[in-house]
C-alpha cells in the first residue's frame, strides 16, 4: 500500500498527457481544403489520444480503490455511523516532497490515497471515459474535435489532482485548472454570442466564489502550520472555534460557486450552452462534485464550525427545493437536467449540514452514475431530433429502444424508485436530516427543522419533474419534424427523424444503465427503511399528480399543475434578473461613465495638447514667408528691443 501514490500519480498524469498530445499533435481542417472538412484519419488519432489514456486511468483507478481496501470494495455500510462524530479516514497513504522550508510553514506537494479519494477517483475516471467515447460519436462532425477532447482530458486530470491532493495548495492548483477548462469547454461554439456569454458567465462567478476558498484554504494552513491534508485534520481539534468558523465560512464561497449552490448557482443552467457531453462531465463527476468533495475531504473542521454548518443547511434547502420548482416549468430537456443537478447537489449538501459526510459521498457517487447516463442519454434524443426542447420530443420510445430503457432507469435513479439506486442514496440522505432534527445534532433546531422541510417537499417535486420529462420525450403523440430544424449544437451531425444513436454514443449509455441501477445496494446498511417508504410515497404522489394531468390531456404540457407558479418556476424566481439589476447593470453603467469619462478629460487632454500644438505651429508657419527682407526687419527690431531694454533696466 506504500507504493500506491505512484499509480495515483499515473492516474493523475495520464489525462494529463492526453490532453497535450491533443493539442499538439493533431489537426482536422485539411490543407487547401474547404474550411470545416474533417481528416478522418486526424479525427481517428485526436479520438485515441482521448480515449486511450482516459481508459488506462480508470483501470489504474479501480486497481487502487481494490488495493487500498485489501478487497473488493466493501461498500457504504462499512462506514461509521452519523452519529459517532469527528473522525477521520484511517488508514491514509501520503507522499510529500517539501519544496520551500519557509521556517514557519513549509511549502509542499503530495498525493494522499484514502477510501474516500480513492472512491471518488472511480467515479471520475468511469465517467470520463464514458463521456469521451460518446464524444467521438456525437462530435465525429466538429472540426475543433482535437482541442475539445484535449480539454476534457485536462479537466478530468485536474478534478483527478483535486481528488488526490495531499496538500491544499496542490488541491486549489486541481481546483483552478478545472475553472479554466470549464470556460474553455462551455465555451467551445465561442461564434455563438450565447455560448461565449455563458462561458464568461461561468467562470466569474466560480471566480467570486475561489476568492473566498483561497483565503479559506490559507487559514486553516496557517492555523495548523502546515498545508498538509493530514497536518490540518489532525490539529483541528486545537484550533479555536473562531479560526474554524473564519475558514469553513469562507470555504463555503468557494464550494457555493464550484457546485453551484445558492447564491451562486446560476452559471449552471447557462453553461447548458456547451455541448451536451462537457454537460454530462461537469454536472456528474467533475466540476460540480468538487465542492462536495471538499466538505467531505475538511470535515472535520466543518463540524467544529457549527454557524457554518447552519448556514450550509439553509443553502442546501432553499437549493434543492427552488431547483426542484424551476426543472418542473423548463421545456429545454438539458435545462431541466441542469437544475436537477443544482437540486440532487443540495441534498448532499444537506447530509453534510446534517453530519453524515458518508450518505452525502454515498449520493454523489449514485447521482454521478446516473445524472451521466441522463445527461448522454438527452444528448441522444438531441442527436435523433435536432431540438433541445420537449415540445419538440413525444413518442421516441418506439425508435429510441436502448436509450428509452437507459434514461428509465435514469429518471427512475433520480426520483428514487426502487431498485434504482438513487433509492437507497437518496433515502440514506433523509435518514441522516431526521436524526438531525430527532436528536442533537450540529445543526440549530431551526436549520435542521427547514432542512427536513425542503427535503421532503423536494422529493415530491423531484418525482413530479422527472416524470413530466419522461412522458413528454418518449410518450404521447410525436412532435419530431422530420425536416432540419436549426442546429442546437453546430458541428454534430443530426438524423432529425427520432431514428437511434450511434453504436459509439449507445455503449457508454448502455455500460452507465448498469451501476445506475445496481450501484446502490453497496449502501443498504445506510437506509432506514420506515424514512424509506414514507419518501417513496411522496415521490409518487409527485409522479402521480403529473400522470393525472398529462392522461387528462396528453398534449399539453402538465407543468400547468403549477398554476400561478409557473411563470416564476420557468424563470427562476428571477434571481439572475435581480443579480443583473444590483450587480451588472451598476457596473455596466460605471464603466460607461469611466469610458465618457476617458474620452472626454484623458483622451480630450491628449486631443487639446495635439490642437494647441497645432495652433501655435500654425501660428508660427504664418511668420514663415520666405520673405528675406522682414526676416532683416524682425532681426533688427528684436535688436532694437533689447538694446532699449538694457537702457531702461540699466
Amino acid at each position: 500500500m506504500n507504493a500506491l501514490p505512484v499509480p495515483a500519480a499515473l492516474v493523475v498524469l495520464l489525462p494529463f498527457i492526453g490532453a497535450v498530445a491533443g493539442l499538439l499533435g493533431t489537426r482536422l481542417t485539411r490543407r487547401g481544403g474547404p474550411p470545416g472538412t474533417v481528416d478522418r484519419a486526424v479525427y481517428r488519432r485526436a479520438a485515441w489520444f482521448a480515449v486511450a489514456p482516459t481508459a488506462l486511468a480508470a483501470v489504474l483507478a479501480v486497481w487502487v480503490l481494490v488495493v487500498y481496501l485489501g478487497e473488493l470494495p466493501r461498500g457504504f455500510a462499512s462506514y461509521a455511523p452519523p452519529e459517532a462524530g469527528v473522525r477521520q479516514p484511517a488508514g491514509a497513504v501520503e507522499s510529500t516532497l517539501s519544496i520551500i522550508d519557509t521556517g514557519t510553514v513549509p511549502i509542499t506537494i503530495g498525493l494522499r490515497v484514502d477510501e474516500l479519494a480513492a472512491l471518488i477517483a472511480v467515479l471520475v475516471a468511469c465517467v470520463a471515459l464514458a463521456v469521451q467515447v460518446y464524444s467521438a460519436g456525437y462530435m465525429r462532425e466538429e472540426p475543433r474535435y482535437p482541442s475539445y477532447s484535449a480539454f476534457i482530458s485536462l479537466f478530468t486530470s485536474a478534478m483527478l489532482l483535486v481528488v488526490y491532493a495531499g496538500d491544499l495548495l496542490v488541491l486549489y492548483v486541481g481546483w483552478e485548472v478545472m475553472g479554466l477548462c470549464s470556460y474553455l469547454l462551455i465555451g467551445h461554439w465561442w461564434e455563438d454570442r450565447a455560448n461565449s456569454r455563458a462561458a464568461v458567465k461561468a467562470f466569474l462567478v466560480t471566480r467570486i466564489g475561489d476568492v473566498g476558498f483561497l483565503f479559506g484554504l490559507f487559514t486553516l494552513g496557517m492555523a495548523a502550520g502546515s498545508f498538509r491534508v493530514s497536518v490540518v485534520l489532525d490539529r483541528v481539534p486545537q484550533m479555536s472555534t473562531g479560526t474554524l468558523v473564519a475558514a469553513t465560512l469562507l470555504l463555503l464561497f468557494g464550494v457555493a460557486g464550484k457546485s453551484a449552490q445558492v447564491p451562486l448557482h446560476t452559471w449552471l443552467p447557462d453553461a447548458m450552452a456547451g455541448p451536451t457531453p462537457i454537460s454530462a462531465l461537469i454536472h456528474a463527476a467533475t466540476m460540480v462534485a468538487a465542492g462536495i468533495f471538499v466538505v467531505a475531504r475538511l470535515y472535520p473542521a466543518f463540524l467544529g464550525a457549527r454557524p457554518s454548518l447552519d448556514l450550509l443547511a439553509v443553502m442546501a434547502a432553499l437549493g434543492m427545493l427552488g431547483a426542484a420548482l424551476a426543472a418542473l416549468a423548463q421545456d429545454d430537456l438539458k435545462r431541466v437536467l441542469a437544475y436537477s443537478t443544482i437540486s440532487q447537489l443540495a441534498y448532499m449538501a444537506g447530509a453534510l449540514a446534517a453530519g453524515s459526510d458518508q450518505a452525502a459521498i454515498f449520493h454523489l457517487v449514485t447521482h454521478g452514475a446516473f445524472k451521466a447516463l441522463l445527461f448522454l442519454g438527452a444528448g441522444a434524443v438531441i442527436h435523433a431530433v435536432g431540438s433541445n426542447l420537449m415540445s419538440d420530443m413525444g413518442g421516441l420510445r418506439r425508435s429510441m429502444t436502448i436509450t428509452f430503457p437507459a434514461m428509465t432507469i435514469g429518471f427512475a435513479a433520480l426520483m428514487g424508485l426502487p431498485p434504482a439506486s438513487g433509492f437507497f442514496s437518496k433515502d440514506a440522505v433523509l435518514s441522516a436530516v431526521e436524526h438531525a432534527v430527532a436528536e442533537a445534532g450540529p445543526l440549530t433546531d431551526a436549520a435542521a427543522w427547514l432542512l427536513y422541510a425542503c427535503a421532503l417537499l423536494t422529493v415530491a417535486v423531484t418525482g413530479a419533474y422527472a416524470t413530466r420529462a419522461w412522458l413528454r420525450t418518449f410518450f404521447g403523440a410525436s412532435r419530431v419534424r422530420h425536416v432540419p430544424l436549426p442546429e442546437p449544437e453546430p458541428g454534430v451531425a443530426h438524423v432529425w427523424d427520432g431514428r437511434e444513436a450511434p453504436a459509439s454514443m449507445l455503449w457508454p449509455i448502455g455500460l452507465l444503465a448498469v451501476p445506475a441501477l445496481l450501484l446502490g445496494f453497496t449502501g443498504v446498511g445506510l437506509v432506514e427503511w420506515s424514512s424509506a417508504v414514507v419518501s417513496l410515497v411522496v415521490s409518487l404522489l409527485g409522479a402521480g399528480i403529473v400522470y393525472a394531468s398529462w392522461r387528462a390531456d396528453p398534449a399539453a404540457d402538465p407543468a400547468r399543475v403549477l398554476g400561478p407558479l409557473r411563470g416564476p418556476c420557468e424563470r427562476a424566481f428571477s434571481v439572475d434578473a435581480a443579480y443583473h439589476r444590483v450587480f451588472v447593470a451598476p457596473v455596466l453603467w460605471l464603466a460607461k461613465v469611466v469610458a465618457r469619462a476617458d474620452d472626454t478629460v484623458v483622451d480630450g487632454a491628449v486631443r487639446g495638447s495635439g490642437t494647441a500644438a497645432v495652433g501655435l505651429a500654425g501660428l508660427l508657419r504664418r511668420g514663415q514667408t520666405g520673405n528675406a527682407q522682414l526676416y532683416l526687419t524682425g532681426v533688427l527690431a528684436g535688436v532694437l528691443i533689447l538694446v532699449i531694454g538694457a537702457v531702461v533696466l540699466g
